[in-house]
């Protein structure tokens, strides 16, 4: 079998013991870091489900979803360290509804980001169709298509999988991350081939949603604040594609570093997966909720005293 050996190597890195105090200091912070990102998540969550004029807005469902969605990715990447960090084995049947999940996830959040960058587009440069276009329904159908995609992206690897592995790979024990489906070289290649693609689409996509606000912000004085804010709030999805995007390029310059300094290449895998992992998913959502006025509020509230009003019955 031509197993890929990129697998191997990141399986062997994945498990390779720094100093004890190194390890444990590294995980510390991890965990420090995801408890804080869950936290302010889940508050910003909860601050969507108490106000009902959010779930007829087509720009809070999207964000609601981009925030579900980042949420879900970081219990799933901390799940992973974890047993990576404690060396816990799984069994493939048990490692690839895991790893297929995390894959349909990685892609929901730019698919997402697109979604709302369009919802802004209509908002501002069709603002007489707005409301006929941006309903709740085609949101909702908006949101479906993109697990749709997510799980047509993720489905090529697992059909490799079905199709060419008898039955007792499934019962093989691996580390549970995404190599331990790449069993083919040509895979990982293919791989990261769609995802750049997929991501240049994007990006063109949301530059040319820039520029279009632009020119509306120029040919109407009196909507010139509100074009201004969305151009913002486009200029802050192409920052957070971005972020996405150095995700997979991270891999790549990783690979190189690897054959030179061990230390070297450890500290800056994990440099890598705290900021280009760990703080886009709760970062560039909070951000998006703080320069919302209505959702600033509400957002802040909960975060310091709701939840003590809503246990007294406030």
């Amino acid at each position: 079998m031509d197993f890929n050996l990129s697998q191997k190597n990141t399986s062997k890195v994945l498990i390779l013991p720094q100093t004890t105090m190194v390890a444990n200091s590294k995980m510390a912070v991890t965990q420090v870091l995801v408890c804080i990102f869950l936290y302010v998540n889940f508050i910003m969550l909860f601050s969507f489900f108490s106000k009902d004029s959010f779930h007829q807005d087509s720009r809070y469902i999207l964000f609601a979803h981009m925030l579900l969605v980042d949420t879900m990715m970081l219990l799933m990447v901390d799940l992973g360290v974890l047993m990576s960090y404690f060396h816990l084995l799984l069994p493939a049947a048990l490692c690839i509804p895991i790893c297929t999940l995390m894959a349909i996830l990685s892609v929901c959040t730019p698919l997402t980001l697109t979604t709302m960058c369009l919802e802004r587009y209509i908002a501002i440069c069709i603002p007489l169709r707005h409301a006929e276009i941006s309903t709740i329904q085609r949101t909702m159908l908006g949101i479906l298509l993109i697990w749709i995609t997510g799980f047509i992206f993720a489905s090529i690897d697992l059909f490799i999988i079905l199709v060419t592995q008898p039955h007792s790979f499934y019962l093989v024990n691996y580390i549970c991350s995404y190599e331990m489906m790449l069993l083919y070289t040509w895979q990982s290649s293919l791989r990261s081939s769609l995802r750049l693609l997929l991501f240049l689409a994007i990006l063109i996509f949301i530059l040319f949603t820039y520029v279009k606000i632009m020119h509306a912000a120029r040919a109407v004085s009196s909507e010139k604040t509100s074009a201004s804010k969305a151009r913002n709030t486009v200029i802050l999805h192409a920052v957070q594609l971005l972020l996405a995007l150095t995700v997979f390029i991270c891999p790549f310059v990783e690979t190189i570093i690897m054959w030179g300094d061990l230390e070297t290449f450890l500290n800056i895998r994990y440099f890598n997966f705290i900021m280009f992992t760990l703080f886009p998913r709760c970062l560039s959502s909070l951000i998006y909720g703080l320069r919302d006025d209505k959702f600033n509020k509400l957002f802040q509230n909960y975060l310091i005293c709701g939840l003590n009003k809503i246990i007294m019955g406030k």
